[in-house]
């Protein structure tokens, strides 16, 4: 099957694209609020948290960084990490890092994997880039607060991503428009990964009893 037009999917992309940037960016200043780092350390961590992941996806396909050039992706790292800042997130950032995480994981694993598509990827790197489009930032954040990575946890967190980048593909490779498969890819993301949060659930480890 041909792959979509890039032009076509962009309003949806442009559109998760800044959601996505957003809430990865909350998340990065929230994981800096639990450490009570400064101001600038804030604005560092929305930053890398929110962009990280896209640039990584954009550097492997061969297309143009998708922020640079503009001002208004890393406008609104900023906004959200003075947000954050100003707000004194001191007792909901718990909750609120993995809510807001939850949400940026399943846009981005959408917007990755529908810019791969566009740019002619084969279906399954699409989804691989769907996957570190939606994990690479918030892997980074992790390091860099001293926290243990996503990929080093049992909780299901990748697997929500693979699957919402993977519904997506599926979809338009079937001939569903983008919007749709869009919005049932970050659904079903979003939804596998709630459950895991509000239910504990977790993949078993290797050797673990079943």
């Amino acid at each position: 099957m041909a792959p979509l037009p890039l032009e076509a999917l962009r309003p949806l992309l442009e559109l998760l694209d800044m959601a996505g940037v957003a809430v990865f960016a909350i998340s990065g200043a929230l994981a800096a609020a639990r450490g009570r780092h400064t101001i600038v350390t804030f604005a560092f961590f929305a930053a890398v948290t929110g962009i990280g992941g896209g640039t990584l996806r954009d550097l492997l396909i061969g297309a143009p960084v998708f922020w640079v050039g503009r001002s208004d992706y890393v406008g609104v790292c900023l906004i959200a990490a003075g947000g954050v800042w100003l707000l004194r997130a001191t007792r909901w950032q718990l909750p609120a890092l993995l809510w807001f995480d939850a949400i940026g994981m399943a846009a981005y694993a959408v917007i990755g994997a529908a810019k791969a598509l566009g740019a002619g990827l084969p279906p399954l790197p699409a989804i691989v880039m769907g996957v570190l489009t939606a994990s690479f930032g918030g892997i980074v954040r992790d390091v860099l607060a001293h926290e243990p990575s996503v990929l080093l946890r049992p909780e299901i967190y990748v697997s929500a991503a693979t699957l919402g980048a993977g519904l997506y593909v599926v979809l338009t490779v079937f001939g569903a428009g983008a919007l749709p498969a869009g919005a049932i890819g970050v659904a079903a993301g979003f939804a596998l990964r709630a459950l895991a949060i509000s239910r504990g659930l977790a993949l078993p480890g290797y050797g673990d009893k079943q």
